[in-house]
């Protein structure tokens, strides 16, 4: 009988370090995986250990001279010039032993992940190890070495020629897998995202809609810094629906980028768990309703990495695999074994109960507004009828 969900894991995902203090820390995935086993979400039957993916799978998006920077890179025989022409060795990406093989080894999960819902061996996978969708065809960006979300829309296209729906609600822009499919009516990429007036990568607005034939099917939302629940889970819900309405995708992709809440450090969003809870009953719905439950959920941003990335992604899982999220206590063990090594208060609760953690927003009737009309914009323009 057909699963509802694979979790893609290894523990060799923790291999993609960049240093102790970078605030990439793939130390979320294991906080991640042991609070669902805690919680009796996840068992050994659940899990599917991911394969490396092959230099030519990897070839789909990047360029071969890139790989093969990479490859020197792991070795550390690049040159500065050549560091400065990949993107390699900066603040953002810099150069660690081995990260060819721990690139690979999570875009192999995501391709893994794909070949598990194709196959119908499940209706939904999770790699949470994969989302890094700032990675540009020949160059590294945003802590992003190899873009798998674009390399698996790649090789969906390639070997099962099904119409990709791709969903990106990280606060920063996808703009790395933007690029890959701008100019392809067969792949629709949607970000919702922090402006890029104020955040990295400085992309993705609203007249962001493609070229030549794929003109019409690229979508951002730039949504207001501060901007909280309610009007987030507007827009969203409101742009997503009508998108997936317009596309009709044969199968969804999501990355699911955990910087939106207000803890995170690296942006000025103001969200709660509230999104992150709504967010995948979305994705859930919609694979069910398009793609016969073809969902492929892959990780991202995150840099509250004990206070939010765990309880968001877990939610994911929960919803994959019970059609629910998880409410109430988190599991006591869980608190009492980490809470030794987190520097701030791990939360007791699956939901968000401390209420003086929100600011208090004057501007927010007017962040609101300015979203609102951002959404009318965009399906203003993306739902005129296409020029053949």
């Amino acid at each position: 009988m057909k699963r509802n969900a694979a979790f893609i894991f290894s523990d060799q995902f923790l291999e993609y370090h960049f240093h102790e203090n970078h605030p990439f820390n793939q130390k979320r995935i294991q906080l991640t995986k042991e609070l669902l086993e805690q919680s009796n979400a996840l068992t050994s039957e659940d899990l599917l250990l991911p394969r490396k993916a092959s230099d030519k799978e990897i070839a789909l998006f990047h360029d071969e001279d890139y790989i093969e920077a990479v490859k020197r890179a792991s070795f550390n025989q690049l040159t500065d010039d050549e560091k400065r022409e990949f993107g390699l060795g900066t603040e953002d990406t810099p150069i660690f032993d081995g990260m060819h093989e721990a690139s690979a080894l999570l875009v192999g999960g995501s391709l893994t992940a794909v070949d598990e819902v194709i196959n119908e061996r499940v209706n939904h996978s999770l790699n949470i190890g994969g989302g890094l969708h700032h990675g540009f065809k020949r160059k590294a960006s945003g802590f992003c070495i190899y873009n798998d979300a674009a390399i698996a829309i790649r090789y969906i296209r390639k070997n099962y020629n099904l119409r990709v729906l791709y969903v990106d609600t990280d606060a920063h822009h996808g703009d790395g897998v933007q690029s890959a499919f701008y100019d392809d009516p067969n792949v629709c990429t949607f970000s919702i995202h922090e402006t890029g007036r104020y955040l990295f990568p400085g992309t993705g607005e609203v007249n962001e809609r493609g070229i030549k034939q794929g003109f019409g099917y690229s979508f951002n939302l730039p949504i207001d810094a501060f901007t909280q629940d309610e009007s987030f889970l507007e827009v969203y819900e409101g742009a997503i629906r009508r998108i997936a309405e317009f596309f009709k995708p044969d199968i969804i992709i999501t990355q699911n980028g955990a910087d939106a809440h207000t803890y995170d450090p690296l942006t000025h969003l103001c969200t709660s768990m509230k999104i992150y809870e709504r967010i995948p009953e979305i994705s859930h719905e919609l694979a069910h309703e398009y793609c016969n439950g073809k969902w492929i959920a892959l990780g991202g941003g995150g840099y509250d990495i004990w206070r939010v990335v765990p309880r968001a992604w877990a939610q994911i899982w929960n919803v994959m695999k019970m059609g629910t999220i998880s409410t109430g206590p988190l599991p006591r063990t869980w608190i009492e074994k980490w809470k030794k090594e987190s520097p701030v208060n791990i939360p007791n609760h699956w939901h968000d109960t401390n209420e003086e953690a929100f600011p208090y927003i004057p501007r927010k009737p007017e962040i609101n507004d300015k979203n609102s009309k951002l959404l009318n914009q965009l399906l203003k323009y993306t739902f005129k009828p296409q020029k053949k």
